[in-house]
């Protein structure tokens, strides 16, 4: 059959089967400048490759964390929370605004093609400003006040990118747990572009998929993260090898990685990760049967009992790490609640200061914790610069008298015959908490605060929905209160945007419509119009002006105070511990970590790649 005959996918891989066959994951496949890493200086020891690592996950798209996991990326935090470069060999900074990224010479993708600057002109020329692929524009992290940078091709090997103002949130951007990927495979995807693409092969596709177009089609071949498509070269450690749907992925090394030990030898040490697709209720037990190598995904602190007792039989030991978010569980008031009475409270720093005053945080974290949790608010945890045990307990201490007290002078003092307190217009006071619906622990949670609630008069009702329904009513404005997981970046340094702080987003529950207009730049949404939340956008602005990271780390200093003054979350317990189980014949983990999305990656920050297993 003639090279001419295949479809581009089929043809790369067909190439890597050729290229495997002969060798090509050998040491050869190293970039010229491969990253050298020294695993003993970081309690670590040089492994020895092979291996098959098996874990467990609930759905199949969560095969996507392994996106997370391996965490290659330009440049990247490493476990002191400094980012250093990775992928790229060096990057270059200049007046905060003009970044000079130098590339690996003989970088290759995973199916042999070279990583070179073609792949990010790519994505710069004909994904991000291309109308049909990106309707919205390129995104945020390549505009500065709304305006994209000059992109140049220095060399086959460099590029650059210069904005008219700093640029301080970038590099932090490309150092997060899902890759905004400002690269693009781009000998992969041309062949779906309409650019590029051989017009009657797009055709064929775009009918044999059922989609729109071909920016339909090459969105869906433009998965980078998501790992549902086998045919998408990556620079991850390791590459996914069957499609969707299945039970189990298979995912092997990337014979062309970028990193070595200092023996000499290419990462990852294993070979394969085996994942299997299992009900959430089934992972705590099948961990326990000792099916798995490595597994934190569908555990909690209520399995550590049990998980312990498998220890011995099923040859592996439960690590706790704490999770590095601004608190467990966390209720939201809605400041831009549709419901003008409730939006009315909700605004007022009395109601949310007597919300938090009447949660018995103690009583969580004995009964559902272990009491190993610290009470408190949705903050900066401990390990992050920016901890503060003050800022921690200030206003959430339990002082149902004060909470009492507080309500009874907003003029809500009448009752109804129950012994709820009523609302301004007559209601008897229920407030609905609505949430996903997904976690034990989360109604657990919320089932105590409504104990503890009912002693202040006020009537506490949960409504769990499916995920997307919750977002949709928050965003619209339906939902009154909604609870969630705290601030994803419990762990904050200076040097990182702040943006989970301010009304920015609309996926930050307490003011999804400011969020929606600062996102949108005034296109749709609401104008801030509470003074502390605009000095929370002030702030934010001050931040991105900051000229270095002491200037930094006062703005967030200010910022987080003036969460913990508002209130505008409401946090429980932070801190609690995630069990991670370990097999005993898996080496590099670290016994004491933390366990944190952005920053972290979950697994990503400690190196998997270095991970091995010692099976003799």
């Amino acid at each position: 059959m003639g090279w001419s005959r295949l479809s581009p996918a089929a043809a790369m891989a067909l190439l890597w089967l050729c290229m495997t066959a002969l060798g090509a994951g050998a040491q050869g496949a190293l970039p010229d400048e491969p990253l050298r890493v020294t695993l003993a200086g970081k309690g670590r020891e040089p492994g020895r490759p092979g291996g098959e690592l098996r874990t467990i996950l609930p759905r199949d798209k969560d095969i996507r964390l392994l996106s997370a996991w391996g965490y290659a990326r330009l440049i990247g935090y490493d476990e002191r929370l400094d980012l250093v470069p990775d992928i790229a060999a060096r990057i270059e900074v200049e007046e905060g605004r003009i970044f000079t990224i130098h590339l690996r010479a003989g970088h290759r993708w995973s199916d042999g093609a070279p990583f070179t600057a073609e792949d990010f002109r790519y994505f710069w020329e004909d994904v991000a400003n291309d109308p049909l692929l990106s309707p919205a524009g390129p995104p945020d992290l390549m505009l500065v006040a709304g305006k994209p940078p000059r992109f140049e091709v220095i060399n086959e090997t460099t590029i650059r990118y210069t904005w008219d103002a700093p640029n301080p949130g970038f590099l932090p951007a490309l150092a997060q747990a899902r890759e905004p990927y400002i690269y693009r495979p781009a000998h992969y995807l041309k062949a779906f572009h309409a650019r590029y693409g051989d017009n009657a092969f797009i055709e064929e596709q775009v009918a044999a998929e059922k989609v729109s177009g071909w920016a339909a089609l090459h969105n869906r071949r433009d998965s980078m993260f998501a790992n549902d498509n086998p045919d998408l070269p990556t620079l991850q450690p390791w590459v996914v090898r069957n499609p969707m749907p299945a039970q189990r992925f298979t995912f092997e090394r990337n014979p062309y990685f970028h990193r070595v030990d200092e023996k000499g030898q290419q990462l990852p040490y294993i070979d394969r990760i085996l994942v299997d697709i299992a009900d959430p209720s089934l992972i705590p037990a099948k961990t326990v049967a000792g099916e798995t190598d490595l597994q934190a995904r569908g555990l909690s602190l209520r399995d550590v009992t049990a998980l312990k007792s498998g220890e011995a039989s099923a040859n592996y030991l439960t690590r706790l790490w704490p999770i590095a978010k601004g608190s467990q569980v966390a209720l939201y008031p809605n400041l831009n609640a549709n419901d003008p009475v409730w939006r009315s409270l909700m605004r007022d720093r009395r109601f949310r200061l007597a919300l938090s005053l009447g949660i018995d945080r103690a009583d969580i974290n004995a009964t559902l914790f272990f009491g190993l949790g610290t009470q408190g608010n949705n903050t900066a945890v401990m390990g992050s610069p920016l901890f503060d045990a003050d800022r921690v307990s200030r206003n959430a201490t339990f002082d149902p008298g004060k909470a009492n007290a507080l309500l009874d002078e907003m003029g809500l003092a009448a009752r109804d015959a129950s012994g709820f307190r009523l609302l301004p217009d007559g209601r008897t006071m229920e407030l609905l908490i609505e949430t996903a619906g997904e976690s034990e622990e989360e109604s657990d949670v919320l089932a105590l605060i409504a104990q503890s609630w009912a002693g202040l008069g006020l009537k506490a009702i949960l409504k769990p929905s499916e995920r997307s329904v919750l977002r949709n009513r928050v965003y619209a404005g339906e939902a009154v209160m909604s609870a969630w997981s705290g601030f994803d970046n419990g762990m904050p340094a200076p040097g990182m945007p702040p943006l989970e702080l301010a009304p920015l987003k609309q996926e930050t529950f307490c003011w999804p419509k400011w969020g929606q207009y600062a996102a949108t730049r005034g296109k749709s949404g609401e104008p801030v119009d509470l003074a502390p939340a605009q000095q929370l956008l002030d702030l934010f602005a001050e931040w991105e002006k900051a000229p270095d990271e002491a200037a930094r780390a006062r703005v967030w200093t200010r910022m987080l105070d003036l969460h913990a003054d508002e209130l505008f979350t409401i946090g429980t317990v932070m801190g609690v511990s995630q069990p991670v189980a370990v097999s005993k014949a898996l080496r590099n983990v670290p016994e004491k970590a933390w366990y944190g999305w952005d920053p972290g990656a979950q697994f990503g920050i400690y190196r998997m790649d270095e991970f091995w297993l010692d099976r003799n």
